[in-house]
């Protein structure tokens, strides 16, 4: 597996598996058992996700080293503050089962990140934590934390996909020496992705699908990447991305694709901040 090395000299791997909206216990303890016994080695979830626990129990029966594996969450906004930050981290650690994670995110830049940052810090600098980054920062937000607080992020997971490349984004998280992940690579399927007639004569020429074209596309960017299905043959699928290359002339060609704006919801829009502070997960 291809690794990217974050700005602490943590190792990670450039493809993993996401298990955003699988809540079903069962589907998702199944999903990612699945996905560990394909070769999949990063795990990405979250608190708000709701599936901690299923993930933990995958992760225990996979009889795979935990050295090996690479276990990313999230911090949801009800966590808010230092104090918050410290409790909501042990719940997803018990929910895990693990005794350290491999990288902790802000899940979105609302509430009180500097309390949640000094919090992240703490964890961070006592090995709780091996790399702590945000996810969903505009570059902005991304200095403002940087200005007023000790360790620079290593991760800024941010909607990445043909239709919202990020590539001004990227250049700026570059010079930052902040690696930038992929959520949503597919777009959920979002603007005929599928059926993109350019993606699709690219995925031809190759031998290979949209999906797997995607994916090479985003890897070839050094974009870390994680796709979440529930079917083991697309798992596999996805899997397959590191027989071939897309060529210089391909790589440019997919950037006519790049509308710059999200195929899904702006998250500076005053009504998206309003939902997202007052949305509460289950403990």
């Amino acid at each position: 597996m291809s690794v990217v090395t974050l700005n602490n000299g943590v190792k990670m791997p450039i493809l993993g598996f996401g298990v955003f909206q699988i809540p079903d216990a069962f589907t998702c303890e199944k999903s990612v058992s699945e996905a560990i016994e394909v070769g999949y080695r990063s795990i990405d979830t979250a608190a708000s996700y709701g599936n901690e626990v299923a993930v933990g129990l995958a992760i225990k029966s996979a009889g795979v080293p935990r050295l090996d594996l690479f276990i990313t969450t999230k911090l949801w906004i009800q966590g808010n503050g230092y104090e918050g930050t410290l409790a909501a981290f042990e719940k997803s650690m018990q929910k895990l089962q693990l005794d350290y994670l491999d990288l902790y995110l802000i899940h979105q830049p609302n509430g009180d990140v500097f309390g949640e940052w000094r919090a992240m810090e703490k964890l961070y600098h006592e090995g709780r934590i091996r790399a702590i980054g945000v996810s969903n920062f505009q570059p902005d937000r991304i200095v403002d934390l940087m200005n007023h607080t000790d360790v620079v992020p290593a991760v800024n997971q941010v909607e990445t996909h043909p239709f919202q490349q990020q590539i001004a984004n990227q250049q700026f998280l570059n010079e930052c020496q902040i690696q930038i992940e992929s959520w949503g690579p597919f777009a959920e399927g979002k603007n005929g992705i599928f059926e993109n007639p350019l993606l699709a004569s690219i995925a031809q020429a190759h031998g290979k699908s949209i999906a797997q074209v995607v994916l090479r596309w985003l890897i070839q960017r050094s974009v870390v990447v994680i796709p979440k299905t529930v079917n083991r043959n697309r798992m596999e699928e996805n899997f397959q991305i590191f027989d071939f290359s897309l060529t210089d002339e391909e790589m440019v060609l997919i950037q006519s694709l790049d509308t710059k704006t999200s195929s899904f919801f702006d998250h500076r829009d005053p009504a998206m901040v309003k939902w997202l502070g007052t949305r509460k997960i289950e403990n």
